[in-house]
C-alpha cells in the first residue's frame, strides 16, 4: 500500500499542476466576469441589509405552509441551515473536482462564470421584489417585541457598507420575496443536473432541495410564497440564461480534447464538419498507400 501511494502521489501532483495551469489561463481571460459575480454578491447582501431599515414588524401573515408544517422552534432553526451548508459545500467541492479527478467534464472557472450569471439574474429580481413590498417577517427575531426586528437609521455610510457583519447577515429582516437560500440551492442543483455525471447524486440533490424548502417554512424563516416564487422564478431565469448563452463544451479525456471555452451551436457544427472532413482525407490517404 505505501508503495502504491508513493507511485500515485507524483501523478496527483502533476494532475493538480496541469489543471491549475489550465484554470489560471481561463481565469486570466474570464477574471472580469468572476470579479463582477463576486461584487454582485456583496451588492445583494448590501440590499438585503438595507431593506432591514424599512422593516416594520407586525402580526405574522396567514400562510398555508404554516398550517400544514408544524414549527420547528427557535432551538431547531439550525436544521435548515445544516442542510443548506451541506448543499453549498458539496457543490463547491464538486466544482473543484477537476483538480484531482481522472474524469474531467467541466472547468472550474467556466462553471463559476455561469453560476454567477444565474445568481446575479435571480438576485436582481429578488432585490426588486423585496424593496417593492415589505412584509412583516415571520422569523422569531423579526416579530413584534424583538429588539432585532427594527434597526435604527445608520449613523454613517460605513455602517451601511459593512452590513453590520455578521449580525446584519444572520439576523436580517424584510428581505422575504423571494428566498435567497432557495436561489442558491436551485442554481446549484440545476447546474449539477446539467453538468454532473452521477445520476443518484442528481436525484439526491433534488430531494434535498425539496427538504430544504420545507425546512425553511417549518423554521418560519420565510413565508410559503417566498419559496414558491423562488422555485418557478429561478427555473425560468436559468432556462432563459441557457437559451442566451452559448453551451459550455464538455471536456474529453483523450489527446484531442474539445475546446474548453464555450462554443456556439454554429461553431460546434462547423468543428464537427471539419473533423469529419479530416477523417475522410486521412482515410483516402491510407487507401492510396
Amino acid at each position: 500500500m505505501p508503495l502504491y501511494v508513493d507511485r500515485e502521489a507524483p501523478k496527483l501532483w502533476r494532475r493538480i499542476y496541469s489543471e491549475a495551469t489550465l484554470e489560471a489561463s481561463l481565469l486570466a481571460e474570464k477574471w472580469k466576469l468572476v470579479l463582477a459575480g463576486l461584487v454582485f454578491q456583496y451588492i445583494h447582501g448590501l440590499a438585503a441589509h438595507g431593506v432591514h431599515y424599512l422593516h416594520r414588524p407586525g402580526p405574522t401573515l396567514q400562510d398555508a405552509g404554516f398550517f400544514i408544517l408544524p414549527a420547528l422552534g427557535q432551538d431547531k432553526a439550525f436544521v435548515s441551515e445544516t442542510v443548506f451548508v451541506t448543499i453549498f459545500g458539496s457543490f463547491v467541492l464538486w466544482t473543484f473536482h477537476p483538480f484531482v479527478s481522472h474524469s474531467k467534464k467541466i472547468c472550474t472557472v467556466l462553471i463559476w462564470c455561469r453560476v454567477f450569471v444565474y445568481l446575479a439574474a435571480s438576485q436582481s429580481l429578488r432585490i426588486i421584489t423585496f424593496f417593492a413590498t415589505q412584509l412583516p417577517g415571520p422569523n422569531y427575531h423579526c416579530r413584534e417585541g424583538s429588539k432585532l426586528a427594527k434597526i435604527p437609521p445608520p449613523k454613517n455610510v460605513l455602517e451601511v457598507l459593512l452590513i453590520n457583519f455578521p449580525d446584519g447577515v444572520i439576523y436580517g429582516c424584510g428581505d422575504l420575496i423571494f428566498s435567497s437560500h432557495t436561489i442558491f440551492t436551485l442554481v446549484f442543483v440545476r447546474t449539477y443536473q446539467r453538468y454532473g455525471t452521477r445520476r443518484w447524486i442528481k436525484h439526491l440533490a433534488w430531494l434535498m432541495a425539496v427538504v430544504q424548502s420545507l425546512l425553511i417554512i417549518a423554521s418560519r424563516k420565510h413565508y410559503t410564497v417566498d419559496i414558491v416564487v423562488a422555485w418557478y422564478t429561478v427555473n425560468l431565469v436559468m432556462f432563459y440564461v441557457d437559451s442566451r448563452l452559448p453551451e459550455m463544451a464538455e471536456r474529453s479525456s483523450g489527446p484531442s480534447q474539445t475546446p474548453l471555452l464555450p462554443l456556439s451551436t454554429k461553431d460546434s457544427k462547423n468543428r464537427s464538419k471539419e473533423d469529419h472532413q479530416r477523417l475522410l482525407n486521412e482515410n483516402n490517404v491510407a487507401d492510396d498507400h
